[in-house]
């Protein structure tokens, strides 16, 4: 099987991944629900998780990353926290639907307003559109850092200085770039940061959450167990308690640590080079069959490893489909919850194939998935 489908999940993890989850799975008790050795031993994982995505993101410290299932949950208790009732609100049509989705719950709900600045049939993102769709009364805009479609990365940071000269707060959505480009969210102005461990941090399912500025309090989204203050009528209002109810996946976040681990000790522009120059090797061969069209901006321009493309005529399903039943290719195809990005790109009837790579994979992968094409369009062009 050669796996490219890692915008998804990330299939190949470092060998570390799994031996702190197991360890984890012999020796963790509750995190925060004890005083003996086996709740010390999970805690004490639980704040490394911390203290790694706080260093890899630019974090106030460890006390601002609250932990969550993934990048969905993040996002749906920042809009839900952060998005008052008549409000209105800024994203882009690059953005995933765990955007898109809890925004047009709080317009349809409680008359929230929301304006979506438009991506080109390219790709990319025109930030003077961007900036006039900003009002007196805009408190927020929450923005994907690359597209999960095209891999097109967004000059986020000058997205974000534009939203705090008109007083709105800025939530990244960073699920695609955490851990595959570099994020300081003190440097670059960020005031919320959401991330997920599943993909280039290299971390199990399960596990996510959001990095908060110092100066940003979020309300609790979920309540319920907290581990202290048990006699209390609400949930903890301290970080980052107040985001975290119940007993979290303490042998998951061992494994998301470990990942993070193997970042710092690779180096993350390493690790983002190896992906990008993947990316770029694979997008330069296929462009030249005949029938294949890549969608999104310039190869040579930085990307989070994706090359998104179709073939003829032919629906992305049926390549996706004689990609991995014919040469054990494993792709992705369809709208990969992105509607209003497929829209831009013309690709809303048929969706589109999606390839995306692996600091793990090689050069050998490449040139597979390369000749597959080449002999998929053969026999359709």
């Amino acid at each position: 099987m050669i796996y490219f489908d890692n915008a998804a999940t990330t299939l190949m993890k470092p060998p570390s991944v799994a031996e702190a989850v197991a360890r984890g799975i012999g020796s963790f008790g509750g995190p925060a629900r004890g005083v003996h050795e086996a709740s010390i031993a999970s805690s004490l994982a639980v704040y490394e998780a911390r203290a790694a995505i706080a260093r890899l993101l630019g974090a106030q410290g460890a006390g601002r990353v609250a932990f969550g299932y993934n990048a969905t949950d993040a996002l749906n208790a920042a809009i839900e926290g952060l998005l008052a009732p008549g409000a209105h609100a800024i994203t882009t049509a690059a953005s995933h639907n765990s955007v898109l989705r809890p925004l047009y719950r709080k317009v349809d709900r409680e008359g929230a307003e929301l304006s979506i600045a438009p991506i080109a049939p390219d790709g990319s993102l025109d930030l003077e559109a961007y900036e006039r769709l900003f009002r007196p009364e805009t408190s927020l805009v929450v923005a994907t850092h690359a597209s999960n479609v095209t891999g097109g990365v967004y000059d986020v940071r000058r997205m974000a200085r534009i939203a705090r000269d008109h007083g709105a707060l800025f939530v990244l959505d960073a699920a695609q770039t955490a851990g595959a480009f570099p994020i300081d969210m003190r440097e670059d102005g960020f005031d919320a940061v959401v991330f997920t461990g599943h993909k280039s941090l290299f971390g199990p399912q399960g596990t996510g959450g959001v990095v908060l500025s110092s100066a940003l309090e979020v309300p609790p989204y979920r309540v319920g167990g907290s581990g202290t203050h048990s006699y209390d009528r609400c949930h903890p209002s301290f970080m980052p308690e107040r985001l975290e109810a119940g007993t979290l996946n303490a042998h998951g976040l061992a494994g998301l640590a470990a990942g993070v681990a193997y970042i710092e000790q690779t180096g993350l522009f390493a690790i983002g080079a190896r992906v990008q120059s993947l990316a770029r090797r694979f997008g330069e061969a296929v462009s030249q069959i005949e029938g294949v069209r890549i969608y999104g901006g310039p190869l040579d321009a930085p990307r989070c490893g994706i090359v998104a493309l179709n073939v003829g005529r032919a629906d992305s399903a049926f390549v996706a489909d004689r990609l991995n039943a014919d040469f054990g290719i494993c792709t992705r195809a369809g709208a990969h919850c992105a509607p209003l990005m497929h829209e831009a790109l013309g690709t809303s009837e048929r969706g589109a194939v999606r390839f995306s790579f692996s600091h793990f994979n090689t050069e050998e992968e490449i040139d597979k998935g390369v000749e597959a094409l080449e002999e998929i369009a053969c026999g359709l062009v």
